[in-house]
């Protein structure tokens, strides 16, 4: 029976491609027969050489990483890995106090939410509120002052920070140029420093005379009785910060490229007038603390404390439909006393130790 023309072709070729390769095993170059002949001798002598080789080459194909589709050189992975190591204590400190700001800003919002509605109460009613923030330097008043407006109706407060005084002021009376900033009907002004400037800083730095600072304690409890009779809300907060907190808080300010800008001349000698400062707030406490105006003392080396409790008192001092009743607007007794109790302190220690702590 005769093959179908399909298998006598299959044959032909199979034939044909088995010819051609034996023509092209035959037709090898000699020089190339000679190399292989060299490498399998070398071999046979050095049977540990090809081994060598191929180890190397294994090696050199473990030095890469493929990491999500990526070679990556070991070597680079290895120290990227290390530096990451040795970065993380670092990393998770600064991961712990981002956490630990953020819930504090947190906790003060409820706060500030009610600094708002008492805002608007204000607003309402057409009252007025004067605030004054004074204190030791680096106290924490600027920051407070911050986190009491932050959410606030800026078309109904303003800050006031004055510097120091012209000659045309000179020549006024004293309160003059804090009058002249005061609150409109609906509006809060915050005084970052006031009046009493002259009570402590003036007369430690030889600011004033002493029958200016003499006239200024004797009027200034008959100004503010009159401010207050008169319909305005005044509140007078003193940060309160131990010498040792100070000078921590200067030497972030020196370091800092970003707080340098707070550091002033004054601030360099407030550590070694220390005890100037003390006499002169005693001084202060004991003629302007009053029922009319009294002074509130805010233990403020816990900055977040400070804060949290300076806006109790200011909510406490405004008669307003409070939003959120579950709140805790009672100030914290070991950061927040009055100012005739840390008169009453201040003359234990002048007993005790003949001398003022802070």
């Amino acid at each position: 029976m005769a093959k179908p023309r399909l298998d006598i072709e299959k044959e032909e070729k199979e034939s044909l491609d088995h010819a051609s390769s034996s023509a092209d095993e035959q037709e090898d170059d000699p020089e190339e027969k000679l190399a292989v002949e060299h490498e399998n001798a070398e071999e046979k002598a050095q049977p540990g050489k090809k081994k060598k080789k191929q180890k190397k080459v294994k090696e050199n194909k473990a030095k890469t990483i493929c990491i999500d589709g990526q070679e990556v050189r070991l070597k680079e992975f290895v120290k990227e890995y290390k530096n990451l190591v040795e970065g993380a204590p670092k990393l998770n400190k600064y991961q712990r106090k981002a956490i630990k700001r953020y819930h504090r800003e947190e906790a003060l919002k409820p706060y500030q939410a009610e600094l708002i509605r008492m805002q608007k109460h204000l607003e309402l009613n057409k009252r007025r509120m004067v605030i004054l923030f004074e204190g030791r330097d680096a106290a924490g008043k600027g920051g407070t002052i911050r986190r009491v407006t932050r959410y606030m109706n800026e078309k109904h407060y303003r800050i006031v920070a004055l510097g120091k005084p012209t000659e045309h002021q000179k020549t006024q009376w004293f309160f003059q140029k804090y009058v002249t900033e005061f609150p409109r009907g609906g509006e809060v002004v915050l005084f970052d420093r006031s009046w009493y400037n002259r009570a402590v800083v003036e007369p430690v730095f030889g600011f004033c005379t002493n029958e200016e600072y003499n006239d200024f304690m004797r009027g200034v409890t008959g100004f503010e009785k009159d401010l207050v009779r008169q319909g305005t809300v005044l509140v007078k907060l003193y940060f309160s910060v131990t010498k040792e907190e100070q000078a921590r808080r200067f030497e972030r300010r020196k370091t800092d490229p970003l707080r340098q800008w707070k550091l002033s001349e004054i601030d360099v000698q407030a550590q070694n007038r220390w005890d100037d400062f003390t006499r002169q707030k005693y001084e202060m406490l004991k003629r302007t603390h009053t029922n009319v105006a009294p002074w509130t003392i805010i233990r403020s080396n816990n900055k977040h404390e400070a804060r949290l409790n300076a806006m109790k008192i200011i909510l406490n001092a405004v008669p307003y439909d409070r939003g959120n009743k579950d709140l805790d607007y009672v100030p914290d007794p070991d950061v927040v006393i009055s100012g005739a109790r840390e008169k009453e302190l201040m003359d234990a220690q002048l007993l005790k130790l003949g001398r003022f702590i802070g």
